[in-house]
């Protein structure tokens, strides 16, 4: 293993708080509130679909202080790939990282596939003649277009970025104002009988369903992390942009559910021939500004999934670099671009795989989609860092941690407890379609793909097992008095 902890590798530290802070939201927010809100109503049967949101949101912060700990104590390049290699690496060698790296390449693409979904449902509505065909088109060149704004070097990026991060917060102050000024406590808090029942099994899947898709709404607090070798000053700037980004998100996120329910009845949100089950922000408009507002708010809304995508892509692509320069994964990927450093094969990969999956998404169910991305990402992503942060207080108690996770381990805890409950109820929320077996399959065929890697590389169990601590190392050769 190379082992070199960042800023090795080629990539620049360029990107402060406010520009970590806006990646995070920008990915965060996306199209995800604006076509979710249906699907939680749904979910719940009622407007006490907030509980989603809110709930969605305490799983989020849980598992952000996670990747608030391990970011800012490794502040590599990769996210997740780096923590699962320092933690694991005692017992089961590269496995855990490869697991990661091969799944990431995966749930990651997905992810950003349903927020090309969404902005061709969007436009659906300033173009209600367009056809499948025509959207399937649209959506593949939007893919193209946000590839080609990537294909650049990161100060550019970052530039971009917050331009994006402006007009996703107008687009959903936009909606919200439109909101209060017609808003009606009765429709958003009259809720049906037994809408809070909790001994009720129905009460009880619907809420999983709902965790399902706030914790989905939440994805991309951790979109820095990911960026970790690009960051100034990490140990301070990856927890605040990671906690502050899930505030902001859960205060707009409410007040765009609580006010959407005051203006739209919930029973048309349920209707799929009704404007208000897919372009449910346009429809809030138009009821209370009309049509032109409307049209308007609706190309913001558009330009804030773009700037989802967009995001969304720039951190995934960092994914398989750090694991292929280490060589924990295929080798083509470890190859920055020779001009503006950043990882061609990984991000070209990524957005072929979103393509494919775009593709699927418009075609089949969009909250089957959610619910198989969201268990494929569970067992060797969300519930493996959970482990690493106790692995690594135990294996590397003096590693330097700027930020050491609040109340711990209760925000591990809870975060288990969550993520738990989205796999455990992930086939009752999705019938006839498997989301569990299809995790647990695909989790089966990276196994035997890392062991055909392995017997190949001749690393472990091919070979010895190899530890390396490299963030101890760094920092213990950094704390060395210099030679006179």
């Amino acid at each position: 293993m190379s082992g070199t902890p960042p800023p090795a590798g080629g990539f620049v530290r360029r990107i402060g708080m406010f520009q970590a802070t806006a990646i995070n939201m920008s990915q965060m927010c996306g199209i995800g509130p604006f076509v979710t809100i249906p699907l939680m109503v749904a979910a719940f049967g009622g407007p006490q679909a907030v509980i989603g949101f809110v709930a969605g949101a305490i799983l989020a912060l849980a598992d952000g202080l996670i990747w608030a700990e391990l970011g800012a104590s490794m502040p590599g390049s990769g996210g997740s790939y780096v923590y699962l290699r320092q933690a694991f690496q005692y017992r089961t060698g590269r496995l855990m990282p490869f697991l990661f790296v091969w799944t990431a390449m995966l749930f990651i693409p997905l992810i950003m596939s349903t927020g090309v979904v969404g902005f061709v449902q969007y436009l659906g509505y300033l173009a209600p003649d367009m056809g499948s065909t025509t959207g399937d088109l649209i959506g593949i060149g939007v893919i193209a277009l946000v590839i080609l704004l990537l294909w650049r070097g990161i100060e550019h990026i970052a530039r971009i970025t917050a331009v994006m991060w402006v007009v996703m917060i107008a687009s959903v102050t936009l909606v919200i104002v439109a909101a209060a000024t017609h808003f009606s406590p009765h429709m958003a808090f009259t809720y049906p009988s037994g809408a809070f029942s909790l001994t009720s099994s129905s009460f009880w899947i619907g809420f999983a369903a709902g965790l399902t898709i706030g914790i989905y709404d939440y994805l991309g607090y951790n979109t820095t992390a990911y960026m970790g070798a690009e960051i100034k000053n990490p140990g301070r700037t990856l927890p605040r942009s990671i906690v502050f980004s899930i505030l902001g998100i859960m205060a707009i996120y409410l007040l765009l559910q609580i006010g959407t329910l005051g203006v739209i009845d919930w029973h048309r949100m349920l209707d799929p021939n009704d404007i208000a089950s897919t372009s449910v922000a346009s429809a809030v408009l138009e009821k209370t500004w009309g049509k032109g507002p409307a049209d308007v708010v609706t190309v913001l809304i558009l330009i804030t999934a773009f700037a989802s995508v967009f995001t969304g892509l720039l951190g995934g692509s960092r994914v398989p670099y750090d694991a292929a320069r280490d060589r924990v994964f295929f080798r083509p990927y470890a190859k920055l671009h020779p001009k503006h450093r950043f990882p061609m094969l990984g991000l070209a990969t990524m957005g072929v795989i979103t393509a494919i999956g775009f593709l699927i998404g418009r075609h089949t169910d969009l909250a089957t989609l959610i619910q198989l991305l969201t268990t494929v990402m569970v067992i060797v992503q969300a519930l493996a860092q959970i482990v690493a942060v106790s692995v690594l207080r135990k294996r590397q108690p003096t590693l330097r941690r700027p930020y050491k996770m609040w109340l711990y381990p209760l925000p591990s805890v809870v975060a288990l407890v969550g993520w738990l409950v989205i796999y455990g109820y992930a086939d009752k929320n999705s019938p006839g379609r498997h989301p569990i077996e299809w995790s647990l399959a695909w989790l089966a065929l990276g196994c035997v793909a890392f062991f055909l890697w392995a017997k190949y590389e001749k690393v472990w169990p091919f070979g010895p097992r190899e530890v390396r601590e490299e963030y101890l190392e760094s920092q213990d050769s950094a704390d060395e008095p210099a030679a006179v």
